[in-house]
């Protein structure tokens, strides 16, 4: 196949050169310059390439002809031209319309779609975000063909109009260079150019931002933007405005400051020109909108995609590709805000106008069904939740094949199935989806330190401990590598890894690690933070376990205050601390301090959780132990009855724990020497252990046993 045409980096004529000749325009209005051009615009328009390409090459050679062919500066592009011609003869099926990708071509992120836009696309297939090209090709007619008045002004319109062909035929980087060669003369005739200068930069920025040269298309706007005084009008300011905007926010560390700033003022300038109900307001209302969402200023988003919704609803009508974008992003933002329903009514409506549009194997279907597959997830119908997990596979790999965004679902599945309790197809998937990630991530890709660590949260829930640890330092190995090693998702990792210690009983390297998170932390966040609250707590839970109450209660004492603080006193996390200082007291013989903490826990766990939670169970449990040994065999017997109700309230009817229950309700009725009593709760319970299956020689009249120290911080969930 023929090579590229290309048209080099150096300018048409070099500065010091005169630009300015007299132009003739010829007799004849075929074979006028005019003609020639504005024929070839019009086979441009019609699609008719290859008699576009014959026109614009005429016009080039009748420029020389006019200047008696003193000038040989076209040769080049001459060349160029014969090129594309080659070009196009060899690709007859060239695409017709100027639908190149715009942006990374990236799998859609919690709340971006991806994007295409020109104005000679029939058939868009992606969404409206404002970022878009002139595609219109310049006719030499009225105000453009009084001023020219030079061969330059001549060269730049079919320069121009060269771009645009190349921009029809996907040829960006060609397209490019005619567009720089057009800018370098429409600079030289200022003011009386027959194109803006703006108009130029715009189509150079855009071309820069579509090949995913994103830091050169802000460059190039930014350009524009300073030469406003060249602009048609304030609409094309508006533009510009915009574009910079995406340019921001679409930057590998996005900068949403910035970003809003430049669509709020695109947003004034087309609210004044256009009005409330025009296309491009509802374009800029929409990126405002995803701005407020990055942040996580979801109320703020709503308004801006529930306004930019009514105006395209009612320019476009319900069926647009647009509309369903703006849907899309509204049913994300009621997702966030926790409004289940309403999210997944708007994805229904997402689905409802893409699929006829785009087909049942396109990317956003893909991601669609797996958004409402969260939806049910969240809802625990585990089986709709997976059906639609299972054809967001399918639709993600006939679309997509070895994608990030399958890798994504893949995931979602290990996580149901994971809290399903079915760690065999768990692990399956999240394997799966680690092939997935490593064939096509990044090797320090964050997305795989999370399969990592949701791999060895499996491992962890089966006991394999060294098979865990070895995934966590996987994971860490690629976070240190990646973040340095003082970032906060360190001490997640680590951790993970200490909590796997703690478990082992190796309680020393256990309390080295947690040490090691908690400076990450408070180096990060500071003396006063939930994660550093939560370091303190491991830490506490691990000097306990080596016999070091004074140091654990610190540690405990430590988290509390910053718990309280933050959180307030009738938070669950709270009551977690209380229940350990507590323990604490109870392992040192202070049953009455003991005692006024399991008070206090009982009061938080209830306002916090509700009165028949489970935590509240093992609570009152331990309440009632320390009253039987203070002797006070009433208020004992009343936590235990409390017990035995919320038990037979959230349990199955043959559950062991309920016989236990009434195992120390019959050793209180011994001490008080009820013996109908004992033979009452003694008889039920052997029933209820026959009927599960259990012996009953686990139930005893000896007294009571201590409940075992619980573990505070609850076991950490997958995360992908």
């Amino acid at each position: 196949m023929p090579q590229h045409a290309t048209f080099g980096v150096h300018p048409l004529y070099p500065q010091h050169e005169t630009v300015c000749k007299d132009l003739v325009i010829g007799d004849d209005p075929v074979e006028s310059l005019p003609s020639l051009n504005n024929l070839g615009v019009d086979a441009l328009q019609s699609e008719d390439y290859a008699a576009a390409l014959d026109y614009f090459e005429q016009s080039l050679r009748n420029i020389d002809n006019t200047t008696n062919g003193n000038h040989h500066a076209t040769a080049e592009l001459m060349t160029a031209i014969n090129r594309l011609k080659a070009d196009c003869c060899e690709d007859e099926n060239a695409c017709s319309s100027c639908s190149g990708e715009i942006g990374p071509s990236t799998s859609l992120p919690q709340h971006k779609l991806n994007y295409k836009d020109c104005a000679h696309d029939n058939q868009r297939r992606e969404y409206d975000e404002g970022m878009s090209c002139c595609c219109d090709p310049v006719r030499m007619e009225g105000r453009v063909l009084e001023i020219m008045d030079t061969r330059d002004k001549a060269i730049t319109v079919v320069l121009f109009n060269l771009g645009q062909f190349c921009l029809h035929q996907h040829k960006d980087e060609e397209a490019k260079e005619c567009f720089m060669r057009a800018l370098f003369l429409a600079r030289c005739a200022g003011k009386t150019s027959p194109i803006s200068i703006v108009t130029i930069l715009h189509n150079i920025g855009y071309i820069q931002y579509r090949i995913s040269d994103l830091e050169k298309a802000l460059t190039t706007f930014t350009e524009a933007l300073q030469c406003r005084q060249f602009a048609k009008d304030e609409l094309e300011v508006a533009a510009t405005l915009n574009c910079i905007g995406v340019l921001y926010f679409h930057l590998p560390k996005s900068d949403t400051s910035r970003a809003m700033e430049y669509y709020n003022q695109s947003l004034e300038i087309r609210k004044e020109r256009l009005g409330f109900l025009h296309k491009d307001v509802a374009t800029t209302l929409n990126n405002i909108g995803r701005v407020h969402y990055i942040k996580c200023e979801y109320p703020h988003a709503l308004a801006k995609y529930l306004e930019a919704l009514r105006i395209r609803r009612s320019l476009l009508g319900r069926d647009h590709l647009d509309v369903a974008a703006t849907v899309y992003n509204a049913g994300q933002t009621f997702h966030q805000q926790g409004d289940l329903d309403k999210a997944l009514k708007y994805y229904q409506e997402f689905m409802r106008i893409t699929v006829p549009k785009l087909g049942q194997t396109h990317r956003d279907v893909a991601i669609m069904l797996k958004c409402m597959a969260q939806i049910y997830h969240e809802q625990r119908h585990y089986d709709r939740a997976m059906s639609l997990y299972s054809e967001a596979l399918v639709v993600g790999r006939a679309a997509l094949g070895v994608h990030a965004e399958v890798a994504s679902i893949l995931n979602k599945m290990g996580n149901l199935y994971y809290e399903q309790g079915d760690f065999d197809l768990a692990l399956e998937k999240y394997k799966e989806g680690l092939e997935v990630e490593r064939a096509v991530l990044h090797a320090l890709h964050p997305n795989i330190t999370v399969t990592l660590t949701n791999i060895g949260q499996i491992h962890k829930q089966r006991g394999e401990y060294h098979a865990a640890l070895k995934l966590y330092k996987e994971a860490l190995d690629i976070q240190v590598k990646s973040l340095g090693g003082r970032h906060p998702s360190i001490a997640v990792t680590l951790s993970n890894m200490g909590l796997i210690h703690y478990q082992n009983r190796s309680y020393s390297k256990s309390l080295d690690i947690y040490q090691e998170a908690l400076r990450i932390r408070r180096d990060a966040f500071g003396e006063i933070h939930l994660d550093v609250a939560s370091s303190l707590n491991s830490i506490g839970l691990v000097l306990f376990k080596l016999g070091l109450h004074e140091l654990a209660m610190q540690s405990f004492l430590e988290s509390l205050k910053i718990r309280r603080e933050l959180l307030g006193d009738a938070h669950r996390d709270v009551a977690i601390i209380l229940y350990n200082i507590a323990t604490i007291h109870l392992e040192r013989g202070d049953e009455d301090e003991a005692m006024k903490c399991y008070k206090e826990t009982l009061r938080v766990e209830r306002a916090a959780l509700g009165p028949d939670h489970a935590d509240v169970i093992l609570t009152l449990q331990y309440t009632g132990q320390v009253h039987v040994q203070r002797g006070e065999l009433d208020e004992a017997m009343d936590c235990f009855n409390e017990v035995l109700r919320i038990q037979k309230r959230n349990l199955p009817e043959n559950d062991p724990s309920v016989a236990h229950t009434l195992n120390s309700i019959a050793n209180i009725h011994l001490q008080n020497g009820n013996t109908g009593g004992v033979v009452d709760c003694m008889s039920e319970a052997a029933r209820i252990m026959s009927r599960a299956g259990r012996s009953g020689d686990e139930l005893c009249l000896t007294g009571f046993h201590l409940y075992g120290f619980a573990l505070l911080h609850p076991e950490c969930a997958p995360v992908a």
